[in-house]
């Protein structure tokens, strides 16, 4: 199995290397991946779809036919892929704002997009974290069940209580949003008593119709910063180290001296995971925490 670093890293290679005639098709055939998960796995990691990402790519790459030769707008258009001249004409007028013949014509300073690439912040072990993005998390409703976890236990505990709850207690709870999706809940954090506690939750409807055992929690409408992990592993196997070193990377934002937030984690953050995105080789997952500007916090 190749590792998500790797393959990301090939994938964003093999697109430069091959622009006139790469796509999707392309590229899953050649490392063995399904153009569904390929196209899954591109979009969490650079939010962002292969497709868009390949067509911006190849219209970067028309500039310089356009303006060191002197094919026709039909020929560049067939050399990138595009079967009529129109479409061509079309997709670079969205990308640049002009026709690729005004900007023949004018020399018109214009921006393009770079290639993506991956860098040594990106990766951990056999993964890689993405983010921030500093995102509006409307308010949503859980169910779940509360576990107190001492915090020199909770990379451990934590783990092994979300097991339970997804092989368990969660087929008990009615009006789920999505049953797919699994969400990981820490609040009431007491840092004198070392102790927090974690929710394994599922998104619900209303916090109607609740069963013995377990509780309901709210989490309010919140500017929230949003960090992808992608890792080569099952989700089952989400473990101490694993979260140990994206905490690490995390806590490495907030003191970035140029970070214009700081982590409200010390009130409240969740972890989500879509078990449905898993392919049987790679594993997502998504961890939000409430921000707020440094400037607000030394007013």
């Amino acid at each position: 199995m190749i590792r998500p670093n790797d393959l990301l890293e090939c994938v964003l290679s093999e697109i430069e290397n091959n622009l006139k005639c790469v796509n999707t098709e392309a590229l899953s055939a050649k490392f063995y991946i399904s153009p569904t998960h390929l196209r899954r796995l591109f979009k969490f990691a650079f939010d962002l779809s292969i497709g868009s990402y390949i067509r911006s790519r190849k219209l970067s790459a028309s500039i310089n036919d356009l303006l060191n030769t002197k094919e026709n707008i039909l020929d560049i258009a067939l050399e990138y892929g595009l079967d009529y001249e129109q479409s061509y004409i079309r997709a670079f007028k969205r990308e640049f704002g002009l026709t690729p013949g005004e900007f023949r014509k004018t020399g018109q300073i214009v921006k393009v997009n770079p290639p993506l690439q991956l860098f040594n912040s990106n990766k951990i072990a056999d993964g890689l974290i993405f983010g921030p993005d500093i995102v509006i998390i409307p308010q949503f409703h859980i169910i779940g069940k509360t576990h107190k976890i001492p915090f020199d236990d909770s990379l451990t505990l934590a783990p092994k209580a979300a097991i339970q709850f997804w092989e368990n207690e969660r087929r008990q709870i009615k009006n789920v949003i999505n049953p797919n999706v699994y969400i990981g809940f820490t609040c009431n954090i007491d840092v004198e008593a070392g102790f927090s506690e974690y929710i394994t939750a599922v998104q619900v409807e209303d916090r109607k119709n609740i069963h013995p055992g377990l509780n309901k929690y709210t989490f309010d409408s919140s500017l929230c910063a949003r960090f992808r992990y992608i890792g080569q592993h099952h989700y089952y196997d989400l473990n101490r180290n694993i979260a140990k070193e994206m905490y690490s990377k995390i806590c490495n934002f907030e003191n970035e001296a140029e970070s214009k937030y700081a982590l409200l984690n010390n009130k409240v953050y969740f972890e989500k995971v879509d078990t449905e995105q898993y392919d049987g080789t790679y594993c997502q997952m998504e961890w939000f925490s409430p921000v707020t500007e440094k400037t607000n916090m030394n007013m």
